[in-house]
């Protein structure tokens, strides 16, 4: 296969990989796997990780616009999912933590998938487990990177 071949064959199962993923979060009836949106798990899922962070750090982490990640903050604000407090580095500025009900949303959406994930997986073997895992985390980080390079 030629490679403008193969980066049209991945190209194609990328997009329609995130069809799916959407699709899946959607239509599957175990509730926890439905209680955040995308915006919103991906958001708290970074606090889960790093914990308090200022907007333009979570941003960043994110590849995201200021501002885009302001309104997403708000909204989870809103819902009591995240909260802001005084920068401890910073006494002038805010960081966004977040809230227990935050972190137990997001751990149950987490659980959830890793649930789905492990259905849909169940026919390949540990190997091949552990080597998609590797790939997209490698590719999700040459994105993430080529991301970084053009701002």
């Amino acid at each position: 296969m030629s490679d403008d071949a193969v980066l049209g064959t991945i190209e194609t199962q990328v997009a329609m990989l995130m069809r799916l993923g959407e699709a899946s979060r959607r239509s599957t009836g175990v509730q926890p796997h439905r209680a955040l949106d995308r915006a919103a798990y991906v958001i708290l899922r970074q606090l889960q990780q790093d914990g308090p962070l200022n907007v333009s750090v979570l941003a960043a982490a994110l590849n995201l616009d200021g501002s885009t990640v302001t309104r997403q903050v708000t909204a989870l604000q809103n819902d009591g999912l995240v909260e802001r407090e005084r920068d401890p580095k910073d006494g002038r500025g805010t960081v966004i933590a977040a809230t227990p009900l935050g972190l137990q949303q997001v751990e149950q959406v987490r659980q959830a998938r890793k649930i789905l994930y492990g259905t849909v997986l169940a026919k390949y073997t540990e190997q091949e487990k552990r080597e998609l895992a590797a790939t997209l985390e490698r590719f999700n980080e040459a994105v993430a990177e080529h991301m970084r390079s053009r701002v």
